[in-house]
């Protein structure tokens, strides 16, 4: 017994010296550009490299709100964020509903249909899609991507895995009591999901927040550039200034790694409570 406990031990040692120098591998590029926005220019591709710079550049942090409107840029992403998220949040967790909860004919098949969507890769369906954006007026405007973006198949898969988990009783009992199915979705379900919808939420979150190709394809006015696009250009006309280019990318960082961090709870929870069932 006394062995085993000790193999136990030593395996649980190993495991974990194992994950530390993985998670170190994975934050070492973080870690890089935290540094490189402290530095100057000349500074940041000395060799040997110094993790801690001797006379760190916080100015660095003013001068990035200057040389490029940053406000502007966080201003619209975050407008597109909230905005998509919120309505990934509704029409997924709705969908879901329909296809887990209500019986009608064709279900089965019509959600395989939906699901299916995931498969096809976003290049062969994007010029479609800008054509008929063109077509209705929305090329050059947030509401494009707003609306490219409200509904996600992958958000209905999720929300209706987490749906599967709860006991079907449940809903037979309220409509027995007379209560309508939205009232069964807003007062039964949706409350019993949280971390589902926190899941769904942070994965929004982080996919709209960090998109890059989509303001690319339909934003070409820079007032309405979000923080990658404005990034972007910012490389595009200044090169040389290494040290601003990762304090921008440092700032873009934070809101987002700043999330996560206080919802990762709920993201654990949801994703083991969204595979209980198939």
């Amino acid at each position: 017994m006394m062995q085993r406990k000790k193999k136990e031990k030593i395996g649980k040692i190993i495991t974990f010296i194992c994950l530390t120098v993985i998670s170190l591998l994975i934050l070492t590029p973080f870690f890089w550009m935290i540094s490189s926005s402290l530095k100057t220019d000349i500074e940041v591709f000395n060799i040997p490299f110094e993790w801690i710079p001797r006379q760190p550049q916080w100015r660095n942090y003013i001068d990035i709100w200057i040389s490029i409107p940053l406000a502007t840029y966080l201003r619209n992403t975050t407008f597109l964020t909230i905005i998509v998220t919120i309505l990934q949040l509704f029409t997924s967790s709705f969908a879901a509903y329909g296809f887990s909860k209500m019986r009608f004919k064709g279900r089965d098949s019509l959600f395989l249909l939906y699901i299916a969507t995931i498969a096809v890769p976003w290049q062969a369906f994007m010029i479609p899609q800008f054509i008929l954006m063109r077509n209705l007026g929305l090329t050059n405007t947030l509401w494009a991507l707003v609306l490219l973006q409200a509904f996600s198949a992958f958000g209905v898969f999720l929300m209706r895995q987490s749906y599967l988990s709860i006991p079907e009783e449940l809903s037979e009992a309220a409509r027995i009591d007379g209560l309508s199915e939205y009232g069964i979705y807003f007062k039964i379900i949706l409350p019993l999901v949280k971390p589902a919808l926190a899941t769904l939420a942070i994965l929004t979150m982080t996919f709209v927040w960090n998109d890059f190709m989509g303001p690319f394809i339909y934003l070409s006015s820079s007032e309405l550039f979000t923080i990658q696009i404005g990034l972007r250009t910012f490389i595009g006309q200044f090169s040389a200034q290494y040290a601003l280019i990762m304090t921008g990318s440092v700032l873009s960082v934070i809101p987002i790694a700043t999330v996560f961090l206080f919802a990762q709870k709920y993201f654990i929870e949801g994703i083991a409570s969204s595979g209980v069932k198939g």
